[in-house]
């Protein structure tokens, strides 16, 4: 049995939360604020509430537990590695859910805190006095990002100011969208997709399998598709023709610029967001946590295709 702390009070680690406690695990959630639904809803799971700028204080309330679950950014996760080393965790899950890390740029311009999170958590793996490993999760994009009112209505990402239904390529609801079709090359843009329900399945599946011999990174899928099949899909289950502006690689390149130059930074990181998942940010071809899943007896986990999930939360096509 390990100890396993989540930390974050949001809808995401609440998720977690749900799936976790179905084992026999000990389950801690670290949170800034009270959340007593998750004790009420889940026998077993404890709440502290702490102060994520006091490392001293995280380091105190980690004492003890083997595996740390990350669902905050920033200065805040770095406080949280931090504390962690300290206390001895064995095994770090940065908050680095959507997209591969291979596939993001040196100088990203969407970056939160990732590329400090990941030299700290490579210092802290090489260390001889005491070594915390730590291995990524990427889902490639929530699905409940086109859900009705956008991840917000989940209690995802609301430190990531790209929460709501106009964010990201698609607002269902209002049947409209915009995507960059191609990239540089002139292939089609992919995306790959996962439920935030099906991510808390892996993550406990891969708990139940043993983090022993876990890699650097993990990736799941629910699905994948071209950014355009994404639309129609969307179009189809709502049973609407949807508004769709579409953009070369090139004129989106020079949108970006144009918004960052008269200091339009909201056109400016959507633009920059397109031109990422253009770039295949948000896609992968080898999903290697399905394939191990896959090849053991002792757990399953049957992810959400799209469609699936859309006829879910939108209702089947008309």
């Amino acid at each position: 049995m390990m100890r396993i702390a989540i930390a974050g009070g949001g809808g995401f680690a609440y998720l977690l939360a749900q799936e976790l406690t179905q084992s026999a695990n000990a389950v801690l959630v670290l949170t800034r604020n009270l959340h007593p639904e998750f004790e009420q809803d889940f026998p077993g799971c404890q709440v502290a509430v702490v102060d994520f700028g006091n490392v001293e204080e995280l380091r105190y309330t980690l004492q003890g537990v083997d595996l740390l679950i990350s669902t905050i950014a920033n200065s805040e996760q770095l406080n949280l590695i931090d504390a962690a080393r300290r206390a001895r965790v064995r095994l770090f899950v940065p908050a680095e859910f959507e997209g591969a890390i291979a596939q993001r740029p040196s100088n990203d311009p969407l970056d939160r805190g990732s590329h400090a999170a990941q030299e700290l958590l490579q210092r802290w793996a090489q260390s001889k006095s005491h070594n915390m490993q730590y291995t990524v999760f990427s889902c490639g994009i929530f699905m409940e990002r086109f859900g009705p009112g956008g991840l917000q209505s989940y209690n995802i990402g609301g430190g990531s100011g790209l929460h709501g239904p106009d964010d990201y390529l698609v607002n269902v609801e209002s049947a409209t969208a915009e995507i960059i079709e191609s990239n540089s090359q002139g292939r089609p843009a992919q995306v790959t997709l996962t439920s935030a329900y099906d991510v808390a399945r892996f993550i406990a599946a891969a708990i139940e399998m043993g983090p022993g011999t876990w890699p650097r990174e993990f990736r799941m899928r629910g699905d994948q598709m071209s950014v355009r099949d994404l639309v129609a899909a969307c179009s189809d289950v709502r049973g609407i023709p949807f508004s769709l502006a579409t953009h070369t690689y090139q004129d989106a390149m020079a949108q970006a610029q144009f918004c960052s130059e008269i200091e339009d930074y909201n056109r400016y990181f959507y633009f920059e967001r397109l031109i990422q998942t253009a770039n295949g940010r948000y896609h992968f071809r080898h999903a290697n946590l399905n394939d191990t899943v896959n090849q053991h007896d002792g757990v399953e986990v049957r992810p959400l295709r799209f469609r699936q999930w859309l006829e879910q939360v939108w209702g089947p096509a008309l």
